[in-house]
């Protein structure tokens, strides 16, 4: 109620300054952070904000302790067997084991005009990143999952405005495409705590996901088989790239490193999971969203 263009240019130069006023101090005491030199706000634990706002509190800030994106407390969740859960961007029943058993070379071969034209634009979309990525597959799986977030978002939009323009039922497919996005999300906050995004790839973020939402927007307004045809060949792309990052931890190229908490938690790993272990249940999620487009 208050978003007037005064008190809204008052309330970014006060969130730019507490922001700064954070990474300042933070930098000053040797903290790491692993994106972009800053630790987002957005994909700290629970514990971690509560520590912030508890230190911020002793030197006689506000002394509420903020949990969630939106500035309210959040519920007190806890796991299966009593402890307290540290994530608010996922909750412990949105978890899952993934299934490993997949066809890596199962194959929708165009027949269609609409068929060729998804695949050539797939094809013709992936030199340009192979262009510039190269082998830095991690920043590699960074964009990528930053684009394919959107089709599941755009198309259970659509179903869902659909829905309640007909009164008739989705058919279970808005849940369907809303669970893909979030799968897809997921999959980015676990690999942001792996990369190191440039800040030129970051500002490419931006300009990609603005022009391919509008794009996909407006193609599943005309075909929605055409835009989900563009999403089942988006997906094996993926499972070839994530093919080739699994190759390059086998040989050592990459670091085989620890796998981040937030995987282990998501999809239910043993403790002493590594990179190699997040890159298969990832593979595996990309096959199921194949298939399902």
């Amino acid at each position: 109620t208050m978003m007037t263009r005064g008190t809204s240019r008052v309330a970014r130069l006060t969130m730019g300054g507490r922001l700064f006023s954070a990474v300042k101090g933070a930098a000053a005491e040797g903290e790491k952070f692993p994106v972009m030199g800053v630790r987002w706000r957005s994909s700290l634990t629970l514990g971690e904000k509560e520590q912030v706002n508890n230190k911020n509190s002793e030197d006689g800030g506000n002394k509420e302790v903020v949990a969630s994106y939106w500035g309210i407390k959040g519920e007190e969740v806890k796991k299966e067997d009593g402890t307290p859960w540290k994530w608010n961007c996922f909750r412990p029943w949105e978890t899952y084991q993934a299934d490993l058993t997949i066809d890596l070379k199962k194959h929708h071969v165009p027949t269609t005009f609409l068929d060729k034209l998804a695949y050539w634009t797939v094809k013709s979309l992936r030199f340009p990143t192979d262009v510039f990525f190269q082998r830095r597959y991690g920043c590699r799986a960074m964009m990528l999952e930053t684009v394919a977030a959107v089709p599941g978002m755009v198309g259970g939009m659509l179903l869902h405005c659909k829905s309640l323009r007909r009164f008739e039922h989705s058919g279970g497919w808005i849940k369907t495409l809303l669970d893909e996005a979030e799968n897809e999300r997921m999959h980015l906050m676990t690999f942001m705590e792996v990369s190191q995004p440039r800040w030129y790839e970051r500002a490419l973020v931006f300009t990609v996901q603005g022009v391919f939402f509008n794009a996909y927007f407006l193609a599943y307004l005309a075909s929605p088989k055409l835009a989900h045809r563009v999403v089942g060949y988006l997906e094996e792309e993926a499972i070839h790239s994530y093919t080739e990052f699994l190759k390059e931890l086998d040989k050592g190229t990459i670091e085989n490193v620890p796998a981040p908490a937030i995987a282990i938690d998501y999809w239910r790993l043993p403790a002493d999971s590594t990179l190699r272990d997040v890159v298969m249940v990832v593979r595996a999620d990309e096959a199921h969203h194949r298939d399902v487009n």
